[in-house]
């Protein structure tokens, strides 16, 4: 049973101005100013995580609701790997969908 949680990525937004900068391209449109410790932002993230790479975020035994509920995603179809796990962060968005 594979229940990835969140289905799609969780968006991400900075607060410099009243201009919200779309999901997808909001890195692009900000990351000169990543580097200078001026903006903080809160990344997407994925349940796309290879097995080998998934942190653990539950206790034996989680279900998957609770799980979920914890902000977390859940895959019990690998053995000797978590299958609560945490998100990976999305660090860069795929081109055909900016447009700068």
């Amino acid at each position: 049973m594979v229940q990835n949680f969140p289905s799609r990525p969780r968006t991400l937004f900075f607060r410099e101005s009243s201009r919200r900068p779309s999901p997808a391209c909001a890195l692009l449109d900000v990351s000169p100013r990543l580097n200078s410790g001026l903006l903080s932002p809160v990344l997407s993230e994925t349940c796309d995580v290879q097995p080998h790479k998934r942190a653990n975020c539950g206790v034996p035994g989680i279900t998957p609701s609770q799980c979920r509920d914890k902000g977390c995603c859940f895959d019990n179809t690998v053995r000797g790997v978590p299958w609560c796990f945490r998100p990976e962060p999305v660090l860069s968005p795929p081109e055909e969908e900016c447009s700068l």
